[in-house]
């Protein structure tokens, strides 16, 4: 789970990353160049509490020691359209190269089709563009 314990490397892996976020989620203010410690806390702290309320789940992916934060992973139940959640994922740039974005996108939806009880799971930015999502009922 994310929490607002990982608030140090998760800074740290966005901070890095804006660019590279940024082409992930064209259609989304965030993260903003001005992102300050505090806003990343408080983003946190909600997700942490969304995932303790079961509304929603955020995930950070660690390295094998835990010493940096790669990336995360939000599962959000949804109705849209005939899916039943939408699912995001990202990594930091320096991971891009290793192709652990790739690593990680078929890791997830192995571990979804396996483990999760949804029905039809929306990719967004992967298997859907953003447009075709955000213009979607």
């Amino acid at each position: 789970m994310l929490t607002v314990n990982d608030v140090v490397k998760d800074y740290d892996a966005v901070m890095s990353s804006i660019k590279h976020l940024k082409e992930m989620y064209p259609l989304s203010s965030w993260p903003s160049t001005d992102l300050t410690f505090e806003q990343d806390l408080i983003d946190l702290g909600w997700h942490q509490k969304e995932f303790q309320n079961r509304n929603s789940f955020a995930y950070t992916v660690v390295s094998l020691d835990e010493s940096q934060v790669i990336g995360c992973i939000y599962i959000n139940p949804i109705t849209k359209g005939d899916y039943d959640a939408r699912i995001t994922m990202w990594v930091r740039t320096s991971a891009v190269k290793d192709g652990l974005d790739t690593i990680l996108f078929d890791s997830v939806k192995k571990w979804i089709s396996k483990d999760w009880p949804f029905r039809k799971v929306a990719y967004p930015g992967r298997e859907i563009n953003w447009t075709e999502w955000e213009s979607m009922n």
